[in-house]
Formats: structure tokens, sequence, C-alpha cells
């Protein structure tokens, strides 16, 4: 008997040529049986079919008994992995394809204060706000807190001084020119109260640093001079002894 190689070439099915899988966890055989299911015209035998395939389905994925309900969710998932044509008798509320076939509205990530990330988007909230208030202490009052927060939130993430005027320039421009501290007349002077956090805690590490080398010194000192005069005690007490001389003698 000779083997007819071009009739099993085209027998060989691949997945490029095959329709895409609803689930694809459950593979492509679970979806033929389904497929097959749907075809029983036994509506006894179809409903027996459907609870067989829910049992297998159970068993492929069994973190699903942890989920509440879960019997609940593979029967929905039965329905969605048929395209909704089989028909048996669910312990459940048949799944509604038209709300499964809703697309989601995509979210768009927030694009404000994409230059100056480092100050976060609270601060362009604060800022629109002390933009619509009116002139007086409060305002003024308002925008030193802003500001004093900016320098504070640029301090913390680019780990180092900054002079004010850098953070008025970025006010001005997150502000869209609404409040201008850059040119100000000597006597309207504002001068940010926010200290660099990174210069304290070195100076403390460095003052830390330097007590406990001092403090290993001192230790190390007495633990050598102690040894020096123990070896002087013993070396005296061994050459200078004179009933150790007159034993070696004799």
């Amino acid at each position: 008997m000779k083997f007819n190689t071009s009739e099993a070439i085209k027998s060989i099915e691949y997945n490029t040529s095959r329709e895409d899988l609803i689930i694809p966890e459950y593979g492509r055989h679970l979806q033929k049986l389904i497929d097959q299911v749907i075809l029983i015209e036994d509506r006894e035998e179809r409903n027996k079919a459907a609870q067989n395939v829910i049992d297998i389905m159970g068993t492929i994925n069994p973190h699903l008994r942890d989920v509440l309900d879960f019997k609940h969710k593979l029967w929905d998932q039965l329905f969605k992995m048929s395209r909704y044509e089989l028909d048996a008798d669910s312990p459940y509320p048949k799944p509604n394809p038209e709300k499964e076939t809703e697309v989601g509205r995509l979210i768009e990530y927030p694009k404000n204060n994409q230059n100056y990330r480092y100050y976060g988007n609270h601060i362009v909230t604060m800022i629109d706000e002390a933009v619509s208030w009116e002139d007086g202490e409060k305002k003024n009052a308002l925008i030193l807190v802003i500001a004093n927060q900016m320098k504070k939130s640029y301090m913390t993430w680019n780990k180092g001084e900054v002079n004010d005027n850098v953070i008025f320039n970025h006010l001005y421009d997150l502000s869209k020119g609404a409040i201008d501290l850059r040119n100000q007349d000597n006597e309207n002077t504002v001068n940010l109260t926010v200290q660099t956090p990174r210069g304290n805690f070195q100076n403390r590490n460095t003052g830390g640093k330097q007590t406990y080398q001092k403090n290993t010194n001192q230790r190390q000192s007495n633990y050598t001079g102690g040894n020096q005069k123990r070896f002087v005690k013993k070396t005296n007490s061994t050459n200078n002894n004179p009933k150790n001389t007159n034993r070696k003698t004799n």
C-alpha cells in the first residue's frame, strides 16, 4: 500500500488557517468539542454533553474553584466559547452577548505638567486655583506656599541646591504667565524658606563618622597599651628573676 504524501499534506491543519480561539487557555480541542455539542439534536443529550464540558473546564482550571460562584463563571465561558449558539439548560441566567461585545472607553493618561513632572499634577491644580483668586494677602500667601512646595519637590527629586529664580521661572511657565515673581523690586523681594535637607543629612553623617572613628581609635589605643604593659611585665619577670638565673647556672 502506497502512502499518498500529497493527500496527507492537504489534511494537515495549520493555526494560521483556523479560526481564532475565543478563550485560548482552554485549547483548541475543547473548542472543537463545544462545536460538536452545538450540533447535537436531542436536547437531553445536548444538556448532558454541556454538563460534561463544564466538568472538563473545571478540571483544566482548578484555580477557579476558589472564585465565588465559579460554576456560574464556567457556564458563562461555555456560552461565550459557543458564540452564544449553544441551546442548553443552564442553572444560571444566560449572558447577554451585546454586553460582552461592548468595547470599554480608553482612559487617557493625564498630560498635565509634562515638562516639570517632579512637581506633580497637584501643583498645577493649586496654581490654577491661585490664579482664580482675587489679588490680596491670601493670594500672595498661597503663591508663597506653592513656590516653597515646588522648591522642596525640586530638591527631593534632583538631589541638589536650586536658586529661587529657577523656581520662579517654572512657576511663571506653569501659570502661563499669570504669576510672575522673576523680576521683583527690592521692597517686594520674595525669599523661599525651604532649606536643603540633603546638606544637613550629610553633616550629621560626617559628624557621626568622625565620632565613631575617634571612639574606635581610642579603643585600639587602650587595647594596644594594655598589651605592651603586660608584655613588659612578663619579660621583666622572666629575665630579671635571680632564682631563674641561678637555676640555669647550676
